[in-house]
């Protein structure tokens, strides 16, 4: 079969896989399961994306999300002599929180935590931002250890998650759905 047609390329299947710059580190090294997470916080935002239900202003916001995540994804990934010019900057995170902002305009305060799945659209969007929360905690600990230069991504997926919450709220809202609150123990 010609190569180019090869959706594999079978270079994984001894545990290994290839960072940018050519270093080889286990499936299991860090960096993998952080640029991992992301790309699982994508697949489900592109569920999101997806849903029926969703206005075009989520729709919109979820994909510049998207388009950013790939080119964090890619930072994750590169080897540590690998220098590659840092996309995710304070700008691109002070957009999150500008957006962030926005949406808490458009629904009631929240005074109590929330209950996830009062409708689809805000579950996919919760599930994506428990994920996103995940990858935030293991490049917490690449960035501890001394593996991350760009410390921004952290502080990124940070936002990224209060962005996620707030449109899943926005979402409900639009909706016609009211926040379904935990209860408080006494």
């Amino acid at each position: 079969m010609p190569k180019e047609t090869l959706l594999f390329t079978g270079s994984g299947d001894d545990g290994y896989t290839n960072l940018l710059g050519a270093e080889r580190v286990t499936k299991y090294d860090l960096r993998p399961e952080a640029y991992g997470a992301v790309d699982e916080a994508s697949a489900f935002l592109g569920l999101a994306r997806a849903d029926e239900t969703a206005s075009e202003r989520t729709r919109s916001l979820i994909l510049e999300v998207q388009r950013d995540l790939w080119i964090l994804m890619s930072e994750l990934a590169s080897a540590p002599n690998v220098s590659l010019p840092k996309k995710i900057t304070a700008e691109r995170t002070g957009w999150l929180e500008t957006e962030t902002a926005k949406l808490g305009q458009e629904f009631p305060p929240l005074t109590q935590f929330v209950v996830p799945g009062d409708t689809r659209l805000g579950a996919l969007l919760d599930v994506a931002r428990t994920v996103v929360r995940r990858a935030e905690r293991q490049v917490v600990k690449l960035t501890h250890q001394g593996h991350m230069a760009n410390h921004e991504i952290m502080r990124y997926l940070n936002r990224l998650s209060s962005l996620l919450f707030a449109l899943a709220r926005f979402e409900e809202h639009r909706q016609g759905h009211q926040a379904t609150l935990a209860k408080t123990v006494k």
